[in-house]
């Protein structure tokens, strides 16, 4: 217990703090609250997507597999407008919805930030040839410059509004036309600034900015496709978690751009053929990692339905649903697993197990790597199907997972349970003796 009491001493005094602190921060809250509003088009699109790839065999017998490979072949570019509209140009909503939500943080006009952001982004990545715009850097390989054009554009408008550095109207001109001239001194200077960077960068690399961007976090996102980054990343998750933080919230908040940029690069590798190349995605984490939410609790979820506890089977049967749809804080917050240093052990090290398990049978390819993303509240067995393009592989993978989580929680939470039975026991006592002492029967 000295151990334990030394990580938790840790834990709330230095590392919960500087979480909170980060997680609060109001760019950091700008990134997760625009990965967000771009969410729903991103898992329209990756639908779309397994649609215009069935998962068959080029040569199948199935009758209902040969109808949909010959109707997807067949039909193609146009099942994959969708898809090039929505998943294809992700970094437009990121761009959109980072800058209107760091916007509306710093209380100014959330719709001429996020158009600013957007000419931005589009300035020095897309410029115009043969009359078209490129979509090349509208995919993964923009995310990271689509962020840092947002807080570009927001933070331009931020300091000239600060010093009084604008176009003022008349107040009789209505708002609308204000706001337009307002938003002049800002568009020039973007154009005189990142322009000329732009076209400096080309001449001196080669490369746009996007490019340049993705090389200097390529070994970042490298990074992640390791175990031990993985590790690290869900092992703050489970401690802030068990501090009471929501250490889900603060750390994929963090990790939205890489998942973001790992499953662009995966789908444009599956679109043209070619070999998957990353990880750790977001099914990765939600399907593999947490199978029930954080902590993997969908197994202590299970055990709590058959508890001979009341206060566990009542919240185990109240649980297992929501869990089921990776939904779990009624279970860490009603069994309670914050601060419980009986749940502690596994609530920590089943995530990992899973995610060595699980990254050990991606990298020797027992399973495919993610090319969807899909809502976080699909359950996990559906999810990782879904996830790597509606194979079956990792069904198995998440059933035996399952399996291995009940075996880890089983033993803490039958130490759990009977301390429980015992304090009912004590209650039910207490509850007699009340009763006979008023001279009313025990109820049973």
């Amino acid at each position: 217990m000295k151990l334990y009491d030394k990580l938790m001493h840790v834990v709330e005094t230095k590392v919960a703090p500087m979480a909170a602190k980060v997680g609060s921060q109001i760019h950091v809250r700008a990134m997760r609250d625009g990965f967000i509003t771009a969410m729903p088009f991103i898992i329209v699109g990756s639908f779309i997507l397994i649609f215009a790839f069935p998962p068959f065999a080029e040569d199948t017998t199935n009758a209902f597999g040969r109808a949909w490979l010959d109707f997807a072949t067949e039909n193609f570019d146009a099942i994959m407008m969708p898809y090039n509209m929505s998943m294809g140009i992700m970094t437009i909503f990121v761009s959109l919805g980072v800058a209107y939500s760091l916007a509306r943080a710093y209380m100014m006009d959330g719709i001429t930030c996020a158009c600013l952001s957007l000419m931005s982004f589009l300035l020095i990545c897309a410029p115009v040839t043969d009359g078209a715009l490129p979509a090349n850097h509208m995919g993964g390989t923009g995310i990271f410059t689509a962020v840092l054009s947002a807080f570009f554009a927001v933070e331009l408008v931020r300091f000239l509004q600060k010093h009084n550095i604008t176009i003022k109207m008349p107040e009789q001109v209505p708002p609308a036309i204000a706001r337009c001239f307002e938003m002049l001194i800002p568009v020039l200077i973007i154009f005189m600034t990142l322009y000329p960077l732009s076209l400096f960068v080309q001449s001196q690399s080669g490369m746009l900015i996007p490019d340049v961007v993705m090389d200097l976090f390529r070994p970042l996102v490298s990074a992640s496709n390791t175990l031990p980054a993985i590790i690290g990343a869900l092992l703050l998750s489970q401690l802030l978690w068990f501090a009471g933080i929501h250490g889900a919230a603060i750390v994929v908040g963090l990790l939205s751009p890489i998942f973001l940029t790992n499953i662009g690069a995966n789908t444009a590798a599956f679109v043209a053929g070619e070999p998957i190349p990353n990880i750790f995605t977001q099914p990765f984490w939600d399907f593999y990692i947490f199978i029930g939410g954080s902590g993997a609790t969908l197994a202590l979820a299970i055990l709590m339905v058959f508890s001979r506890s009341v206060h566990l089977r009542s919240l185990g049967r109240m649980s297992a649903v929501p869990g089921f749809f990776q939904i779990n804080e009624p279970i860490i917050f009603g069994a309670p697993i914050v601060m419980n240093p009986m749940l502690f052990v596994p609530f920590v090290f089943a995530p990992i197990v899973n995610a060595v398990i699980a990254f050990t049978a991606v990298k020797m390819g027992f399973v495919g790597m993610g090319v969807a993303t899909t809502p976080w509240t699909t359950p996990a067995i559906i999810g990782a199907s879904w996830g790597t393009g509606w194979t079956f592989a990792p069904v198995l993978l998440v059933v035996g997972l399952l399996i291995i989580d009940l075996l880890i929680y089983l033993p803490f939470f039958k130490m759990f349970e009977k301390q429980l039975l015992e304090d009912e026991k004590k209650v039910a006592a207490e509850q007699e003796q009340q009763d006979a002492a008023e001279g009313t029967p025990a109820t049973a």
